[in-house]
């Protein structure tokens, strides 16, 4: 905050600005939309242990069903879940409040 302003006026003048509340807009919009993807992944596969328990028994090698590969591509989709939000937050993200931040400072 500046020091010229001790009573918080251009904090609260920015927190209440479209800038502001657009970024926190699209914040909540990636993080839902990804969470609601990682939702449907791991309860997705635990439905389909629960409802077509021979599908996820039937053999694609000589040990391995296919209940194992499955449940490996779903920490890998985790994983990339988290990686689309890394690359979202650091390319726009943090751009965008770094340059809220500079303005509260002028």
């Amino acid at each position: 905050m500046a020091v010229s302003d001790p009573t918080g006026h251009r904090a609260k003048e920015l927190l209440d600005s479209e800038d502001f509340r657009r970024l926190v807009a699209a914040r909540w919009r990636v993080s839902l939309t990804l969470t609601a993807a990682l939702f449907l992944l791991y309860y997705g596969y635990v439905l389909l242990i629960a409802l077509d328990k021979p599908l996820l028994a039937r053999r694609v090698g000589d040990v391995v069903t296919l209940g194992i590969p499955l449940g490996v591509a779903i920490i890998l989709g985790a994983w990339l879940l988290t990686a689309i939000y890394i690359v979202w937050a650091n390319r726009r993200f943090d751009v965008a409040v770094r340059a809220l931040r500079a303005r509260l400072e002028r």
